[in-house]
């Protein structure tokens, strides 16, 4: 038998029951929105000029850019086309660009918590160092946004094999970070089931544009395409679209430029899609499909 992380049995899509979304909608779409703060002279994160030795001003501030200018086009775009945004925050940002978050506050936007910073990832720390990093998000969320987060994205997109376990503890309810699937999925964990909520591997900016050197108007066709073709699937059953841009990458103006297709696309469409957050999803699918009911069904 080969290794597991055994957190959820296999279930084929196909053979799942029906539901719907609020307004009897079957596409739920987000848009999440990363907001990071990194170290100076830290090799962590993406390097905008691999090779070069830090500390690396020009690295670091490609990343400082999004806080500075590319954050706040961001939420002047999202107000012209009225739209939320999921706000995956390194809580670092509280201390380096407080302004940048307090518009998302008055936004109403969701604060997800991202870790403190993308200079650190939770695989690798002992379970003491990684309680405490959560503890301390965590904290930063509850005492600037008065609410106790209900998700969690990991640094890098890369947690541990402690890292569910110590949500649950935390009282957290959903994380993104399995990307696994186009709906909510329970997951088992030493404190009590969490949801997994879809989020996207493919269309994301990082992978598209800074890995695999995609260009702005492929970004945006392939948004375009995801969004098309899962309206065409959730008439059999409904899904989640997640779309991840970040401040200092789909916050370029050239970029921006090309991703007003996609919000127009979206508003097109409006009529079938629930514009959403993944903490909106999260309670809604938890309150037509208790976990207990999915563990006693797969179990």
């Amino acid at each position: 038998m080969l290794p597991s992380h055994d957190r959820f049995p296999y279930s084929p899509i196909v053979g799942r029951p029906d539901f719907a979304w609020p307004g009897g909608k079957r596409l739920a779409v987000y848009v999440a929105l990363c907001a990071e703060h990194f170290a100076y002279g830290s090799g962590l994160g993406l390097p905008y000029s691999p090779g070069l030795s830090h500390p690396n001003s020009y690295n670091w501030g490609w990343r400082e850019y999004g806080n500075r200018v590319g954050g706040w086009r961001l939420i002047e775009l999202f107000d012209e086309y009225r739209l939320p945004l999921s706000v995956l925050l390194n809580t670092e940002c509280y201390d380096h660009c407080p302004d940048l978050v307090a518009a998302h506050r008055r936004r109403g936007d969701e604060i997800v918590a991202h870790g403190r910073t993308n200079s650190e990832h939770q695989n690798g720390m002992d379970q003491d160092a990684e309680r405490r990093l959560i503890a301390e998000a965590t904290a930063a969320i509850r005492v600037n946004e008065g609410v106790q987060p209900g998700g969690w994205m990991s640094p890098g997109a890369h947690p541990s094999a402690n890292t569910e376990d110590l949500l649950a503890e935390a009282g957290y309810t959903y994380t993104l970070d399995w990307p696994i699937d186009d709906q909510p999925v329970w997951m088992r964990t030493r404190h009590g089931p969490l949801l997994s909520i879809p989020y996207p591997h493919e269309v994301n900016d990082v992978p598209m544009i800074v890995l695999h050197d995609g260009t702005a108007s492929a970004f945006a066709d392939m948004a375009i395409d995801n969004l098309e073709e899962m309206l065409l699937q959730s008439e059999r059953q409904p899904l989640v679209y997640g779309l991840t841009i970040h401040t200092f990458i789909v916050g370029q103006p050239f970029r921006i430029r090309q991703f007003r297709r996609v919000l127009d696309c979206l508003n097109r469409h409006q009529d079938k899609i629930w514009f959403t957050t993944p903490g909106a999803c999260a309670r809604h699918y938890a309150g037509l499909f208790p976990a207990s009911q999915a563990f006693n069904d797969k179990v």
